[in-house]
C-alpha cells in the first residue's frame, strides 16, 4: 500500500513541476496579438480564398493592421470578395481613410476553341482532371495550349461563378458572380484563366482568347479560331495596347480604351469584347468593300428601266 502511495505522490509531483514549467514558458514567450487583428478579422467575409495575396482571412487582416502602423495607409491591399464596402469598415476600425476602390478584376477564359472550332482527334478515358490529362497527354484536341474541358477551374471555385457549356465545351465565367479571387487561375494547368483588370462598374473589357505560341499555319491546323499573328489587330490600335509575342497577340487592360476597332479588324475573329454590348451589323461598311461593283449593279436594276424608258415612246410613234 506504501509502495502505490508513494508512486502517485511522485507522479502527482512530476505533473506538478512539469505544468509549472510549462506555464512559465508560456508566460515567458508569449505573443501578445493586437486586438485589432480579431476585429477586423470579423469584419472581412471570412471565405479564405486567398485573392487578396494572402493565406486566408487571418493574414488579410494582420496584413491590413500592420500597414495601418507602418504605412499609415491600407493602400495596396484590397479584399476581393467584400469588394470597398468591406475595405472602408476595415479603415474605419483601424482610424485610416477608405484607399481609392481598385479597378475591378474578372477572370477571362483565354481560349475559344469550342468543338466547332477545335475538333477531337481523340478520346481521354482517364481521371477526368485537368491537371492529370495535362501531364499524361495533350488532351483530346491537337492544340496543346487550349482548354482540356475537365472542369478543374469550376470545382476550385466557391462561389459558382464558373460553369462548364456542354455546347462548347468551355468554361464560361459569370462576370456577376466573379469575384477575382484566382483559385480558377491557379488550378488550371496550362493557365488559360487570367484574372483581368475590367473597366466601369460593367467590368468591361476586350480580350485575345487564344494563348497558342505555334506559328500561323500550325495553329490554324489545331484551332480554326487562332491566333495567326498576323498583326492586323497591331496596326489599328491608336493606343499602343496590342502587342505580339511567341506568334500570338496580347491586349494591355491599363492602355485598352475599349475601342474595339482590333475586334473588328481579326480575320480569325479572335478579338472578343467581354460585358459590352453586341455590335450592329454595319450598313455602310459593305458600300466601300463593294466600291467597284456599283457600276455592274446599275446595269441589273436601275439601268435597265433606263434603256426601256426610250423604247416606249418609238413603238408610238
Amino acid at each position: 500500500m506504501n509502495v502505490i502511495l508513494i508512486a502517485v505522490i511522485v507522479l502527482g509531483a512530476v505533473g506538478l513541476i512539469a505544468a509549472l514549467v510549462l506555464w512559465g514558458t508560456a508566460k515567458k514567450f508569449a505573443v501578445k496579438e493586437d486586438p485589432r487583428i480579431g476585429q477586423v478579422g470579423e469584419v472581412l467575409p471570412g471565405a479564405n480564398c486567398g485573392g487578396c495575396g494572402f493565406p486566408g482571412c487571418g493574414g488579410m487582416a494582420a496584413a491590413c493592421v500592420k500597414a495601418a502602423d507602418e504605412a499609415g495607409s491600407l493602400e495596396g491591399l484590397n479584399c476581393p470578395v467584400g469588394g470597398q464596402p468591406c475595405m472602408e469598415k476595415v479603415a474605419a476600425i483601424l482610424g485610416l481613410q477608405a484607399a481609392a476602390a481598385a479597378a475591378p478584376k474578372v477572370a477571362v477564359v483565354r481560349c475559344n476553341g469550342t468543338c466547332e472550332n477545335r475538333p477531337r482527334i481523340a478520346e481521354y478515358d482517364g481521371v477526368r482532371t485537368c491537371r492529370i490529362a495535362n501531364t499524361t497527354c495533350m488532351g483530346e484536341t491537337a492544340c496543346a495550349y487550349g482548354c482540356l474541358g475537365c472542369g478543374d477551374c469550376v470545382a476550385a471555385c466557391q462561389f459558382d461563378a464558373i460553369k462548364m457549356n456542354p455546347e462548347t465545351g468551355l468554361p464560361e465565367v459569370d462576370t456577376t458572380k466573379c469575384t477575382a479571387c484566382g483559385a480558377c487561375a491557379k488550378a488550371c494547368p496550362r493557365s488559360i484563366i487570367e484574372i483581368r483588370q475590367m473597366k466601369g462598374a460593367k467590368k468591361m473589357g476586350v480580350v485575345v482568347e487564344c494563348m497558342n505560341k505555334d506559328k500561323g499555319a500550325v495553329a490554324m491546323k489545331a484551332c480554326k479560331a487562332a491566333c495567326i499573328a498576323c498583326q492586323k489587330c497591331v496596326k489599328v490600335c491608336e493606343f499602343d495596347a496590342i502587342h505580339v509575342e511567341n506568334f500570338v497577340a496580347y491586349i494591355d487592360p491599363e492602355k485598352c480604351k475599349l475601342c474595339r476597332k482590333c475586334e473588328d479588324e481579326c480575320p480569325k475573329q479572335v478579338i472578343h469584347a467581354i460585358n459590352m454590348p453586341a455590335r450592329k451589323p454595319k450598313e455602310t461598311s459593305p458600300a466601300p468593300s463593294q466600291g467597284g461593283e456599283p457600276k455592274a449593279a446599275p446595269k441589273v436594276a436601275p439601268a435597265r428601266p433606263k434603256a426601256e424608258a426610250p423604247a416606249a415612246p418609238e413603238t408610238e410613234e
